[in-house]
């Protein structure tokens, strides 16, 4: 049996996320429909993060055990000639049976992006969320600091989450502007359930001066969501790589 991985770009805007749900159409029911036309074999595909409704991804990784003869490199044109256009596998290889696109997986790159001009661009509704309001970048820079580092993040998680370990290490976490259009970069080894999308609304919270920078101390060492700021739309956030080695 080989094992082979991919690395798939994908507009999540008309896909219910990542996970096969009934009726539904996501990212991996589409791979798998896609290998089944081109294997003849219903084959299960593995991803490394299950990306939610909306959420786009420049590098997403997935690997799949198959005994197809296809040489691995030739996955990328067999599967892209029968997937939706709107998914590409950018990558292909064959790896050692004990590679698991998740389990193996050492953190990961995500970026949100945020557009505060006096009108968003019609062209880009579906890829950044659009907040009109001026930001005080220094006051959000500040907030930032708090947030690198291992910490207990279950005050930025979703109040619902079912997780039981809320210990997760951030590297790093960026903010860059040009012009009106704001990037927001999160490098870590773990992401709990909306923890990207609470953080950033919390980071918007801050930088038009309606809560103090302080408060991501106070939300990381009390625990408490009620504190932080809302879930900003999935829309904006981006999958940018999935780290195999150490952390950057």
């Amino acid at each position: 049996m080989r094992n082979i991985k991919l690395v798939i770009q994908y507009d999540g805007t008309n896909y219910s996320g990542w996970q096969i749900q009934p009726n539904r159409r996501t990212i991996q029911g589409s791979l798998e429909d896609a290998l089944l036309k081109i294997t003849k074999i219903q084959t299960r595909v593995i991803g490394a993060g299950r990306t939610d409704a909306k959420v786009h991804a420049l590098a997403q990784v997935a690997n799949f055990k198959t005994e197809s003869a296809i040489p691995a490199e030739k996955f990328v044109s067999a599967l892209n000639s029968v997937l939706p256009p709107d998914i590409r596998v950018i990558e292909a290889s064959e790896e050692d049976e004990n590679f698991h696109a998740r389990f193996s997986a050492r953190g990961k790159i995500y970026r949100y992006y945020v557009y505060s001009g006096k009108y968003l661009n019609v062209f880009w509704r579906n890829y950044v969320y659009y907040y009109p309001y001026p930001l005080d970048l220094d006051l959000m820079l500040e907030a930032a600091k708090f947030l690198e580092g291992t910490h207990d993040f279950r005050g930025l998680a979703a109040a619902n989450s079912s997780t039981k370990n809320f210990i997760r290490t951030l590297k790093s976490v960026e903010l860059k502007k040009e012009g009106e259009k704001l990037s927001l970069q999160f490098i870590g080894n773990g992401f709990l359930y909306n923890m990207v999308r609470i953080t950033v609304g919390t980071l918007l919270e801050i930088g038009r001066k309606k809560i103090k920078p302080t408060v991501i101390k106070e939300i990381i060492e009390t625990g408490n969501r009620s504190l932080a700021g809302p879930t900003v739309p999935a829309h904006g956030l981006f999958l940018v790589k999935v780290l195999y080695d150490d952390l950057l």
